[in-house]
């Protein structure tokens, strides 16, 4: 075992290098955004209040990607913090997320905070937006293959 040549190599995984580069911008900034009161969820949760407008908790958990009892501990605590609020809709089951004033006007303080890590990724406008779309292409790829199992050819 010790003088086989391994054919999987940790600098070789595209998993890894993702895994890696999202750490390192998250990294960066967890601390623009602790000075706001926010997490790095909590961010992604309000980027989309910001974009989408009043939304549905459901909803929110798709455009984020995530489960719904992933996403009500983010709303709860940005309802606590005052950046948001909750209502029922008119089907009393749909649960609407709203940012509050003090939430809307944050946005002026996190778009610094965005510029400042975008200004450390050293890369120009047009290459941030051709890698944002490749990986957003790479995600659809993956997304449409569904899940391959150990026994299925690749």
């Amino acid at each position: 075992m010790g003088s086989k040549k391994s054919r999987l190599r940790l600098d070789d995984q595209l998993c890894f290098a993702l895994y890696a580069a999202t750490n390192a911008l998250v990294r960066a900034y967890r601390p623009m955004l602790a000075e706001l009161g926010l997490t790095y969820p909590q961010y992604l949760v309000m980027l989309a209040l910001w974009q989408d407008g009043t939304t549905a908790i459901h909803a929110l958990a798709e455009r984020l990607q995530l489960g719904s009892n992933a996403v009500t501990p983010l709303v709860d605590k940005l309802e606590a913090a005052g950046f948001v609020t909750r209502t029922r809709g008119a089907d009393r089951r749909v649960v609407l997320v709203a940012l509050t004033d003090v939430g809307f006007h944050l946005e002026a303080d996190v778009s610094a905070a965005q510029q400042s890590v975008v200004c450390r990724t050293g890369l120009a406008d047009r290459e941030l937006a051709d890698l944002r779309q490749e990986l957003k292409d790479l995600s659809e790829r993956i997304a449409a293959a569904g899940a391959v199992t150990v026994d299925e050819p690749s």
